[in-house]
């Protein structure tokens, strides 16, 4: 994917040179999250798959910039930066709210006229945009925000005490947690690409279950892969995962696989 436009490159990092010829995986990050979550993702693929990661507005480099208010308006946004057209071998990989962005983003290059969205999706750490949980999904506040954070166990501690730098991160977190609060597709929403659904089997936010119900959300088929672990799973299973990936972009399967644990 050509990221010498500048609105695209404000949008775009690529962390390791690979071959022109290789797949593209975009990927998009998580709430709170940044471009730069995919770094050790982007060179255990190397170089078989070039990835592209995403940086949201509000975060790093782009922290002067307002985050988005919901996911629709962050994928619109994310359409508009990328392009008209996809690299006919372009994937999205989603992690956590990045999930629901990148499937947000494929409908609406399938939607286009004559146009194609990804070849597939990974979507990782999110439950289906049709299941609601029983506890409801409005916004927390910003003491609901901090204990979801270390709930996950996905940052540093220190990080979370440290006043000042909390006091930078917090209106990107609260801007996410209101996005992902406020994201619903019914059960007919749906892409016409393969389906790759990876969670951890002790995520304490999305079931196995729940992430499972992705199969609704597409026309095509979807494997679902179990790894041991929480809901950042792939910070110990980033070997694991990156052979998922290089498996689907590099064999395409002819029938549905079977769910399993990897």
């Amino acid at each position: 994917m050509d990221i010498q436009h500048a609105h695209t490159r404000l949008w775009l990092r690529r962390f390791t040179a690979v071959p022109q010829a290789a797949p593209t995986l975009v990927c998009f990050p998580h709430a709170g999250g940044a471009a730069s979550a995919y770094t050790a993702l982007s060179r255990t693929l190397a170089p078989d798959v070039e990835v592209l990661a995403l940086q949201y507005p509000g975060r790093q480099d782009r922290r002067l910039e307002p985050p988005a208010e919901s996911i629709d308006a962050l994928a619109d946004a994310v359409v508009a930066a990328l392009g008209p057209e996809l690299p006919a071998d372009c994937a999205f990989f989603g992690h956590s709210m990045g999930a629901a962005v990148a499937f947000e983003v494929a409908r609406r290059y399938e939607r286009q006229a004559g146009g194609s969205g990804p070849v597939r999706l990974f979507l990782s750490g999110r439950r289906a945009p049709s299941v609601r949980t029983e506890g409801g999904t409005g916004p927390l506040d910003d003491a609901a925000i901090l204990a979801r954070v270390r709930q996950l166990s996905g940052t540093d501690e220190a990080l979370l005490a440290d006043e000042d730098m909390m006091a930078l991160l917090l209106p990107t977190l609260r801007a996410d947690y209101r996005a992902v609060a406020g994201h619903y597709a019914p059960p007919e929403a749906r892409v016409g690409c393969p389906v790759t659904v990876l969670v951890g089997d002790a995520d304490p936010v999305t079931s196995v279950e729940d992430a499972a119900a992705w199969r609704t959300h597409t026309t095509a088929p979807v494997d679902v892969r179990v790894f041991p672990g929480g809901h950042f799973y792939l910070d110990a299973r980033r070997d694991a995962v990156a052979g998922v990936i290089r498996e689907a972009l590099t064999v395409r399967p002819a029938a549905t696989a079977p769910d399993r644990t990897a």
